[in-house]
């Protein structure tokens, strides 16, 4: 069943931003949802998440959660921004969501390799997250996922918990097929040293 508002007691959408652990800065994210939080006029509960990205005083902004305080802080949402990272996006749809996803993009000094923009790519292809790599497109998403939540929203599983584990495995040769397919392969021929005079070439 999709998640379903509390409609009696409706005060504020809440929004939980995650840019993951990696040691990686993700200013570009970071500045977008706080520029568009400090100008929406509806009422805006934010948690952000923001790693070793450093922000402006922003109330709800923590570095890191541990596990089961992000699982919580899932539950609680109306709406999930993330960056591209397979397992956070696993988790969010696990918890009923539909996440807003902004992948970090190598070329920005925002991660090591290009992994998530190929895998929020295909996911944005199959309308498994809504892909944003513009800040006018995270924009229009925010602005819509406040006036209905439930845009963002998808289907649970009640079995979903137990087949993470396989989930996460299957995603993770998933993202190793993308880059091997997009890293140029070095020649499979070098050049064998040849032994020098008086001595036994060794293998």
């Amino acid at each position: 069943m999709p998640r379903q508002r509390d409609s009696s007691a409706i005060a504020q959408v809440r929004l939980l931003v995650a840019v993951g652990t990696d040691k990686h800065p993700f200013d570009r994210l970071v500045d977008w949802v706080a520029g568009w939080h400090a100008q929406t006029a509806g009422p805006v509960g934010l948690t952000m998440q923001h790693g070793h990205t450093n922000v402006p005083v922003l109330r709800g902004a923590v570095p890191f959660l541990g596990h089961d305080a992000l699982q919580q802080a899932m539950i609680d949402a109306d709406l999930v921004v993330c960056h591209g990272g397979p397992a956070t996006i696993l988790e969010a749809r696990r918890h009923g969501h539909l996440p807003i996803v902004v992948p970090r993009d190598p070329a920005r000094g925002e991660h090591v390799d290009n992994h998530q923009l190929l895998f929020a790519r295909r996911l944005g292809a199959a309308g498994l997250v809504a892909l944003c790599e513009t800040r006018e497109a995270l924009h229009a998403a925010l602005a819509a996922g406040v006036a209905d939540p439930s845009r963002y929203a998808v289907a649970t599983e009640p079995g979903a918990h137990e087949a993470r584990r396989a989930a996460v495995a299957r995603v993770g040769q998933i993202v190793d097929d993308l880059v091997a397919r997009s890293t140029p392969r070095p020649s499979r021929w070098r050049a064998r040293s040849r032994p020098r005079p008086g001595t036994e070439e060794t293998r």
